[in-house]
This record gives structure tokens, sequence and C-alpha cells, in this order.
């Protein structure tokens, strides 16, 4: 019998010590991230922990309207967009992206994809992963 690993326990437990983990397949290469215990790619059973470095590009964002807001980034006054970020090491994911305001997103719209960093946010006792713009990178 396959005993069965706590994926979510390690996941949130490393995104609360600012790592970010995926599973690499043994059979075909494919990161999943975030992880699952067998692979999205090929479908193979047997998958291994990577660090991930969470860098990576914002291909496309958009602005959410009021019936789709984040209350919990809104309420703390952070800016931001929804978009996909495609990690360096190959997953591409749906995610939140702070501190883009109208006049940033004005700025970075026609310079897409630019490069994103990621950013661990305290959020009532777990921590979430979101990105930022890597401005250093975007000179």
């Amino acid at each position: 019998m396959r005993k069965m690993e706590l994926i979510v326990k390690k996941f949130y437990d490393g995104l609360a010590e600012g790592k970010i983990y995926g599973r690499k397949c043994k059979e075909c290469g494919a990161i999943d991230f975030p992880p699952h215990i067998a692979c999205n790619v090929c479908g193979y059973h047997e998958t291994e922990w990577v660090e991930l470095s969470g860098k990576g590009i914002l291909k496309s964002f958009v602005f959410t309207g009021p019936m789709n807001a984040r209350a919990e980034l809104e309420s703390r006054g952070l800016r931001y967009v929804c978009g996909e970020v495609e990690l360096d090491e190959g997953p591409a994911i749906n995610s939140i992206c702070l501190g883009v305001n109208k006049k940033k997103a004005r700025e970075i719209e026609g310079k897409l994809p630019v490069r994103v960093k990621p950013v661990f946010q305290d959020m009532d006792g777990y921590t979430t992963l979101y990105f930022e713009l890597d401005e250093d990178e975007n000179k």
C-alpha cells in the first residue's frame, strides 16, 4: 500500500518559511505548482519535492470588478491585479500581483511580459503567496 504524503501541509509550512515547493515528475520531468501527488502532465504516480525560486514573468493581467474583488487585500489598502504568472521553472498559474495600480498598469501594459518575484503575506494566521513586479529586473 502506498503511503500518502501530506502535500498541503508541506506546501503551507514552506510558505510560512518563505519557501515555495512544487512536485517534479520522475517520469517526464514536469513540475506541478501548486503541488499534486501525481503528475498533471503525464499522470505518472511518482513525483518528488522541488524548491522553486518564485521568480517568473507576468504574461497578462486584469483588474477585478466589484463582484470578485479580494476583500482581504482591499481592506489593507493593497493595489493589485490578477494575472497569469509563468514561473522560471515552467509552471504557469493565475495569481495576484501586488503593487499595480492604474498608472503602473499603463506603464507595463505594452511591455508584457514583465519580471515578477514572490511576496509572502501573513493573512490572518496563514501565509499566502503573491507576486510583485521585480523593478530591478524590469529596468
